[in-house]
Formats: C-alpha cells, structure tokens, sequence
C-alpha cells in the first residue's frame, strides 16, 4: 500500500507526517522506518523509529532508491511502515515518469513484503500524473 501527500511548499506536510510517524510509532506491530532529505525531524518523532539521513547515502536517483529500500528489508523483515519525506528533493527529480514508476514500484513491493510506504513530495497535486492519483 502507497500513501502519496502532495502539497506545495508550507502546505502543512511535513508536520501531518510527522503525526503519521508517531502514530505508527505506537500503532504498528512492526518497525517503522523514516528516510528524509536531511535530520529535520530529529526531536519531533519518536524515539522508536528509525530515522535515516538520505543525504548520509547520496540516494539521489530511483534506482538508488529501490536497491535501499530492497536492503533496508533485507536486514530486517520486521519493517511494517516506510515513510519517505519530500521524495522528489531526495531523488533530485519534479514529478515525472520516472516518479510514477517508483511509486508503482513501491506498490507492488509493499504488496509481496506486507509493507506500507507513505511519501511526501513538495508539488501541487495538479502535477501528479493520471495513475499517481490513485495514491493520493
């Protein structure tokens, strides 16, 4: 299962993520993990969840996305929740095709691995693409 948040700038993403963060903290039977463009979210979710600094790991293309994420569940099949903050600013793409095909990706790989991915990305929900809009 995807959950896309699209807003642009200041529209409030961030801060209704960080309540989905540390309501999966409390929720979730499993591990919930966070990956952001940068630590800004340190002190505003909860201890629990695993935070990861994309930047710590150059994740700027999809490709790099999809080999993390496949590691990430390598290492611990304990994984229920992926949150991804402001994904387009990771990956250093707009929203595009290659967008589309990642979240599509992430479906299919939540599907087969009973994992749920929440993404945000800083856009206008006009941008979004006819099949992204099933995520929203």
């Amino acid at each position: 299962m995807v959950r896309l948040i699209m807003g642009m700038k200041g529209s409030g993403k961030t801060k209704q993520l960080i309540e989905l963060i540390n309501n999966a903290a409390k929720d979730e039977p499993g591990n919930v993990v966070c990956i952001e463009a940068n630590r800004n979210m340190t002190y505003d979710i909860h201890y629990h969840i695993r935070l990861i600094d994309a930047q710590e790991y150059r994740l700027n293309n999809y490709d790099l996305m999809r080999g993390f994420i496949s590691g990430l569940y390598a290492g611990n099949y304990d994984i229920t929740h992926v949150f991804i903050d402001n994904l387009c600013k990771i990956t250093g793409h707009d929203v595009d095709k290659e967008t589309e095909e990642f979240l599509n990706w992430l479906d299919v790989f939540g599907e087969q691995n009973n994992i749920k991915f929440t993404a945000t990305i800083s856009a206008d929900t006009s941008a979004a693409t006819d099949a992204m809009q099933k995520y929203l």
